[in-house]
């Protein structure tokens, strides 16, 4: 039995961070029944967003599986009427439209509370509910990296930020929600109450920035983003083999891991160089040694590197590409990968799963994601 089977969820969102979430509670078993405008989740066509002429859209299947989708227009009495049914017996409800929108349609959690104290209600915005920007448009690269101080961090002062791969501040910010609306199930399960999750883009992305908001807050500045070549922590930096392949340190514990490395490398004179022999030495010496780790790196392809690695006990970990993590042998070990039904009568899809494993439980989508509209009749058969 999947830990949620039972629990109707009701999701009125698109493109990735309401949606995901909401694929998260379908593959732990919740039936979750997804509302879209006539003219569908943008999601659907988000790569003709970008000029490709492709009906397909993986992105939209991987973060809408499992689910049955109807189309109602919310502008119409008939629309809110059969959403107002379908949150009627609904244990909750996910959303990421904006503060005004939902107010506009009655939707608000106040609202909703009042008619429904049993929901559960899951807002997901760029800014949150408060604040005078309440109601500006966020997507992940604006309210979860740029706002929050990542992308300021991720490049040495004043180069460009880099740019931003799509959907990972949703996705983070989507496990934020599916883990308060947990959290709000339980507590219902003991008082009988709903209640509202918040989670916001903004509030998510300075939790995941929190080391160096730490560091800024408890010395009101924080130390520079270094280039690689001058890193802080030579054993907590990448490396590039002999075969143009790079590769992670992740010797955080200086001391700790330092012979292990140099044994690797087969440079136990480095021991006893004056300039590295101790932590506060190589700290004043990161140039020259991370000099020295560049000469040698480039003297073997990475295969031989991993081996004299894992022989000395050495962290580190490849920089892969993508078609080499879905190759990935321990990706698939642990499940990092599922198939799931096409759309429609396209093809199995191979996505990615959600990222919790329950031990025992069939992790398979139960389905794929619904063609626009698909299961409107159903559903609304079952409503009467």
């Amino acid at each position: 039995m999947r830990p949620l089977e039972g629990i109707a969820v009701v999701e009125l969102g698109m493109w990735v961070a309401a949606p995901a979430a909401a694929t998260m509670l379908a593959d732990w078993g919740a039936d979750v029944v997804k509302v879209e405008a006539p003219t569908g989740d943008p999601n659907r066509y988000t790569l003709k967003h970008v000029g490709q002429d492709i009906d397909s859209a993986p992105p939209f299947e991987t973060d809408n599986r499992g689910k049955r989708g109807i189309v109602l227009d919310l502008r119409s009495q008939d629309g809110k009427d059969v959403l107002e049914r379908l949150l009627e017996r609904a244990d909750v409800f996910v959303t990421n439209l904006r503060p005004g929108a939902l107010e506009r349609l009655g939707l608000s959690p106040d609202a909703l509370r009042t008619r429904h104290p049993r929901l559960v209600v899951g807002t997901l915005t760029g800014y949150g509910w408060t604040g005078a920007e309440r109601d500006r448009a966020g997507y992940d690269v604006s309210a979860f990296w740029a706002r929050p101080g990542i992308a300021a961090m991720l490049n040495p002062a004043g180069e460009p930020p880099p740019g931003i791969r799509p959907g990972l501040g949703d996705r983070t910010a989507a496990a934020n929600l599916v883990a308060g609306v947990l959290a709000a199930l339980l507590r219902r399960e003991r008082t009988g109450e709903g209640g509202v999750v918040d989670v916001s883009l903004l509030r998510s992305g300075t939790y995941a920035n929190g080391n160096d908001l730490a560091l800024q807050n408890f010395f009101g500045k924080r130390g520079r983003t270094r280039h690689r070549t001058e890193h802080e922590s030579p054993l907590y930096n990448s490396y590039r083999a002999a075969d143009d392949r790079w590769f992670w340190l992740v010797g955080l514990e200086g001391n700790r891991h330092w012979p292990g490395v140099v044994k690797a490398l087969g440079r136990e004179d480095l021991e006893t160089d004056e300039r590295f022999a101790t932590g506060k030495a190589r700290r004043g010496h990161v140039r020259e040694l991370i000099a020295e780790f560049d000469e040698e790196f480039a003297k073997r392809p990475l295969a031989e590197w991993a081996e004299r690695f894992d022989a000395e006990g050495v962290w580190w970990a490849p920089v892969q590409s993508l078609a080499e993590v879905a190759a990935d042998p321990q990706a698939e070990a642990v499940g990092a990968f599922v198939e799931q039904p096409g759309m429609g009568d396209a093809p199995p899809l191979r996505t990615v799963a959600t990222p919790v494993a329950f031990w025992g439980v069939d992790e398979k989508p139960r389905g794929g994601a619904p063609t626009l509209g698909e299961h409107t009749d159903e559903v609304l058969r079952e409503l009467n």
